[in-house]
């Protein structure tokens, strides 16, 4: 279904009147509409469905779908789902909760719902439902309409966020006021009252838009898989039974045979580990205990004191002995709805879901005996389908592919994610890294084209692109939007499809115009607005300037006019790809203008280095490393300034956030053989029995930031050396980097599937290569020793060659 269908559906909501405009207070509305399926002929049933600003859709009490996917003011996403299998002939029963998030104080990080989440003034919801005979082809429709009955929440409160401040705050539910059994088709609805329109689906006459253009989902639901924590790590507190009831696996939650109870007045706590850090729905069942209450708190991490200066302190992960969970609660206050002799349990299950590694759980039992029967989760993520593996002679690089996989998975949603703990917002420079990373991973590219044109979406006027997008918070890093050109770049390379570049070419014009108005009178890119911040890496000599080079306070930084330049060249290959011609050789002078001006005002003869700033002494590996990836140097002086960078220890180094285009320029500066001494940097980071990779080398935040996934490229494109060598990979280059390694086996995802490679190195320096690609797709292979092979395909191919020293 498109966005041009004729939609008969109206949006509800409950009254016509705005939310109130307090911190905080969000609204939770819930809809039901019963409906019949006859007995006599089979039936299909379509839905279309959204909100403002999420919702959970039922159809006779089984969760159908959630949504809608993020999108913003122009985009207001709606999912389609086939709900036959949900059916039952009679009576069937359409369930929905919606939370919608207050626009109140968007400027005030945490008071006004998730960053990432866009809303409008007002909550709505939207159903349109097909419900198709499946004989005579006969179709009756269910609209949302003033026939929804509807209810408002009473039951749930949000406080901002404090320590995690990003993701909409953590919930206060008195379970009391939650309408118990609303789920069911035989529960009680006469004091509901009909649902109010407040909005047709489009004007069909004058074109005024709504606040939600219906666009359809352009990615997969994401997935939900029940889980079980793995062990419990610490426990202490009152009360009877086994607390290994809430380890039980695939255990039915509502026979009542077992449970932990806590008479009046008594407590417990304990401490549960998943394995691994994750994201998931958690959920607690309860027996009795009305006037009780849970707390959960989800962390990452145990962490140990904080140090002199209040800075936390983080160490081995999960070492328990540490006792500091670091995070914030959501507090459930019991009813007292759950009854065992009637197989039913008082279910608490926050909205939104959460990520950790470690939960604390607190319960305390009021005035009558509360039991608690289990707790566990839905993991949830976008449905990343791993195609790609890797061994290698090394055992040490084994955890760093595995722990790049949980990384990436972790931070993959309905966008892609910087961290899923703290912000779960999609920022440019993650953005393009993890694109990278899962291309080779899967060769999925649907997240990567909605994240392509979410960033298209956030264009401002002046042609500037916002540095993380979705978001009701803008934010201008002005060196991110240049990755934006990148994943386009790339995209091409891998897939081909040049009427997605077509598409963008006009917004890569304008953002390629706002640097060109801002080169100084030297050439160079010029100093950044004072309200845009210039950010450029997590840097110990930059901390004190928030990852801005210190360099920008005397002028322009070196590394805008790197990396613009090399935007150019990418744009210049995208605009030839689509026949602008004399757009791709004005992008290519001017490029080559920019890295002339680089060379002239920006070398240090003295320190055979780029400055980072044509008025500063200052040096950092970023400015080397981009140099020559914009082919500001290139053969013989890419390979002596790369030399000379990895030979000066006192040049600010690059994080994992930067670390993928340092292994970029020593790729090709032809000093791959070097890069291998880098893994310790992560090696470092498995003995702190991390499951993912860390934010940065500085602070003690993120413990899940997949830019530092890097192992997943370098591992597939590098050691086993499959990348494309012709836009959409219709020719495949195979040029394996063996470094010190003696053997690597894997698989790369492409396209047009697997390419697998094997490779062995003897002790006589005989370089045994076999390549296993797809059918009918010519291959270029390029062995260590430099020699090349071309090949129209190559499907069970070997060769021996004897490799000079």
């Amino acid at each position: 279904m498109s966005t041009h269908q004729q939609w008969q559906a109206s949006w509800i909501w409950h009254d016509h009147s705005p939310i109130a405009i307090k911190e905080g207070e969000h609204e939770k509305v819930y809809f039901r509409r019963k409906f019949q399926v006859p007995d006599v002929s089979p039936v299909k049933l379509v839905i279309h469905v959204s909100a403002d600003s999420r919702y959970r859709l039922y159809v006779n009490g089984k969760s159908v779908a959630v949504g809608p996917c993020k999108g913003d003011r122009h985009t207001h996403y709606y999912e389609t789902v086939d709900a036959t299998k949900f059916l039952v002939k009679g009576t069937n029963l359409l369930s929905v909760m919606v939370l919608h998030f207050t626009t109140s104080e968007p400027f005030k990080v945490g008071a006004g719902g998730p960053t990432s989440i866009w809303r409008a003034n007002t909550g709505a919801f939207f159903f349109e439902g097909v419900l198709e005979n499946q004989v005579d082809r006969t179709t009756a429709r269910m609209v949302s309409d003033e026939e929804w009955l509807c209810l408002k929440d009473e039951s749930l409160s949000f406080y901002p966020g404090r320590k995690v401040s990003y993701v909409g705050g953590v919930e206060r539910v008195d379970g009391s006021l939650i309408p118990h059994g609303w789920l069911e088709a035989g529960y009680d609805d006469s004091h509901w009252k009909p649902a109010v329109i407040v909005s047709d689906a489009y004007d069909p006459t004058y074109g005024q838009l709504t606040p939600w253009p219906l666009t359809p989902r352009p990615i997969p639901m994401l997935f939900e898989e029940e889980r079980t924590f793995r062990a419990i790590v610490w426990q202490e507190g009152e009360g009877e039974g086994e607390t290994a009831v809430f380890l039980a696996q695939n255990r039915q939650i509502d026979d009542g045979s077992e449970g932990y109870k806590l008479m009046p007045g008594q407590a417990m706590m304990l401490e549960l580990d998943a394995g691994e850090l994750t994201t998931g729905y958690l959920q607690v069942a309860f027996s009795g205990g009305r006037g009780g209450t849970a707390r959960i708190l989800p962390s990452e991490c145990y962490e140990d004191e904080p140090e002199s200066g209040g800075e936390r302190n983080k160490g081995i992960r999960d070492d328990s002995s540490k006792r500091i969970l670091f995070g914030e609660e959501d507090i459930y206050r019991v009813a007292g709805t759950g009854n065992v002799a009637e197989h039913k349990l008082e279910i608490y299950e926050p909205f939104w879901f959460r990520t950790f590694r470690f939960v604390r759980l607190r319960f305390e039992a009021g005035d009558v005996p509360l039991v608690v029967h289990r707790l566990h989760y839905r993991e949830t993520g976008y449905p990343l389908e791993v195609k790609a593996r890797f061994q290698c002679s090394d055992e040490s690089l084994q955890p760093l592919w595995e722990i790049s996989i949980n990384t990436l998975r972790r931070c993959m949603h309905e966008t892609y994610e910087d961290c899923p703990y703290y912000e779960q917002l999609q920022y440019a420079m993650d953005t393009f890294l993890q694109i990278v990373f899962t291309y080779h991973l899967s060769a999925d590219d649907r997240l990567a084209r909605k994240a392509i044109f979410d960033f298209h979406s956030s264009q401002l006027p002046n042609g500037m692109l916002q540095s993380r997008y979705p978001s009701v918070l803008p934010q201008i890093i002005p060196g991110f939007s240049l990755y934006w050109i990148m994943m386009v770049y790339d995209h091409y390379r891998y897939y081909g499809d040049k009427q997605l570049v077509r598409s963008y070419l006009a917004t890569m014009d304008a953002l390629l115009d706002w640097f060109a108005c801002r080169l100084d009178h030297l050439g160079l890119v010029g100093a950044m607005p004072p309200m845009y911040w210039s950010f450029v890496d997590w840097v110990e000599q930059w901390h004190d300037h928030a990852g801005v080079p210190p360099a920008s306070q005397q002028g322009p930084l070196t590394v805008y006019s790197l990396m613009y330049a090399a935007a150019l060249q990418y744009a210049a290959t995208l605009n030839e790809s689509a026949g602008r011609v004399s757009t791709a050789e004005e992008y290519t002078s001017r490029a080559e203008a920019v890295k002339e001006a680089v060379r002239l005002h920006c070398w240090s003869a003295e320190r055979q280095l780029f400055r980072d700033g044509p008025a500063t002494e200052d040096y950092s590996e970023h400015v080397q490393i981009w140099s020559v990836i914009s082919g500001t140097v290139k053969e013989q002086q890419a390979r002596a300034l790369i030399v000379t960078m990895l030979q000066d220890d006192a040049l600010a180094k690059v994080s994992y956030a930067m670390s993928y285009f340092w292994f970029r320029a020593l790729s090709m500066a032809g000093l791959y053989e070097r890069a291998f001494e880098k893994w310790e940097t992560w090696r470092r980071l498995v003995r702190l029995n991390l499951t993912t990779w860390v934010e940065d080398p500085i602070s003690q935040r993120s413990d899940c930031h997949a830019w530092g996934a890097v192992p997943l490229y370098e591992f597939t494109a590098e050691i086993l050396g499959v990348k494309p060598s012709a836009p959409g990979f219709q020719r495949i280059r195979v040029a394996p980097q063996p470094g010190y390694l003696k053997w690597a086996k894997g698989e790369v995802a492409t396209p047009h599937g697997n390419v697998k490679v094997e490779w062995q190195m003897d002790h006589s320096d005989t370089f045994i290569l076999a390549v296993d690609g797809p059918p009918r797709i010519p291959v270029e292979i390029v062995l260590p020793n430099g020699e090349k092979m071309e090949l129209p395909e190559a499907t069970s191919f070997k060769t021996i060659v004897k490799l000079s020293k």
